[in-house]
């Protein structure tokens, strides 16, 4: 889920349904958003006390690996399900307007073009230093794409509840969500370091001197306004019922962005819970179009629309993340050959996990913004 510029995504005033949901549900979401972050720190340390690190890690590490099957990677997936949906109407159509069928014929198209041409030439060429540069721009956008996600969760959460931001007051959340990234990548210093990633083996970019220093005091400077804009909200409307959608924000940012390696248990965890975030937006806004369509003509019910759309996501997810890329580094790659190059034996996975990746917030740029006529489906209870 992302945002773009000074378009959140779901910005615009969501109005709620008169009959609120029950406390289970308020509650189910709250952990669902970002709410159960804070309790997975002490679990965390008594596992360790009862069990030790290493045991731990490898308990905490086989699960989440296994279970990205079903959570990480349709969390990926289910993006190339909704964007690519009636496609030819999006581009050339009238569903969007020009500057959506712009932006959607940018990520759909020239994007996915331009990674695959990098990939294409770092893997012809068999430069490291080439899919290197790709892997690192995966983590620059991820990070880029947890914050602006708690951004966009922050906002419709918010405005489900009836509170709404002014422009100014989106900027002071905003100016605190894109400095809590920046630091994050800048942390800590990078001084240019032989890494491995996915068998990759390549040098990293020299980050400058004093910018961990420098990024970390304008991100803790940021925390003025975001405190003085819902101080003020408060004293001025009387009411902030807004826990569960601050708790989603600052677990994006704090807990799964900046000090994401805080505990060495749960850092295998955050991922899972970026996706799950995610998901439950995707549950809302599908859950809610089933509906409208679950009568005539269509007479499809809506537990079989959303399990239609998990299966895709599930099997597509297992398609692009061990079919595909086990495929061509099968195929094309020599495993004596692999032995002694720094593409090592799977460069293929590492191309194709970099892809999605990136591939992944462009479209979420344009799926998640208000041009989108499905997010109003958010707007229902």
């Amino acid at each position: 889920m992302d945002a773009s510029g000074l378009s959140p995504a779901l910005s615009p005033p969501l109005t709620e349904s008169r009959s609120a949901p029950a406390w289970r549900a308020r509650l189910v979401e709250f952990l669902l958003v970002g709410g159960i972050t804070p309790f997975l720190f002490p679990l965390a340390w008594l596992l360790r006390r009862a069990v030790g690190l290493d045991d731990a890690q490898l308990a905490v590490g086989f699960t989440t690996f296994y279970a990205a099957h079903l959570i990480n990677d349709p969390h990926f997936s289910v993006t190339y399900i909704l964007f690519y949906k009636r496609v030819h109407a999006r581009a050339f159509g009238t569903e969007y307007s020009a500057a959506q069928r712009a932006r959607y014929i940018a990520a759909g198209f020239v994007v996915p073009v331009a990674l695959a041409a990098w990939a294409v030439i770092a893997l012809r060429t068999k430069s490291p230093h080439t899919l290197g540069l790709m892997i690192q721009l995966m983590f620059l956008s991820v990070g880029w794409h947890y914050v602006k996600q708690g951004f966009g969760v922050m906002i419709a959460l918010s405005a489900r509840r009836g509170v709404r931001f002014t422009k100014t007051e989106r900027w002071a959340i905003l100016a605190h969500c894109l400095t809590g990234w920046f630091y994050a990548w800048a942390s800590p210093f990078d001084p240019g370091r032989e890494v491995e990633e996915k068998g990759v083996v390549y040098m990293t970019v020299r980050h400058p001197h004093g910018l961990e220093l420098a990024t970390h005091v304008i991100f803790l400077l940021t925390i003025i306004p975001l405190a003085f804009v819902l101080i003020r909200k408060w004293r001025r409307e009387g009411r902030l019922p807004i826990v569960t959608p601050l708790v989603a924000l600052l677990s994006s940012i704090w807990a799964w962005s900046i000090y994401s390696s805080i505990d060495p248990v749960v850092v295998y965890i955050v991922p899972a819970l970026h996706s799950i975030q995610y998901l439950y937006f995707v549950w809302l806004m599908k859950r809610n179009q089933a509906r409208e369509l679950e009568g005539p003509p269509h007479f499809v019910s809506v537990n079989v629309r959303i399990v239609t759309i998990a299966l895709g996501a599930v099997l597509l997810g297992w398609v692009l993340f061990h079919g595909a890329p086990s495929f061509f580094d099968d195929a094309f790659v020599s495993k004596r050959a692999a032995l002694d190059s720094p593409l090592g034996a799977t460069p293929y996975f590492a191309a194709i996990y970099a892809f999605v990746n990136i591939h992944h917030y462009f479209m979420d740029s344009v799926i998640w913004r208000r041009e989108n006529p499905e997010t109003r489906y958010l707007q229902a209870a």
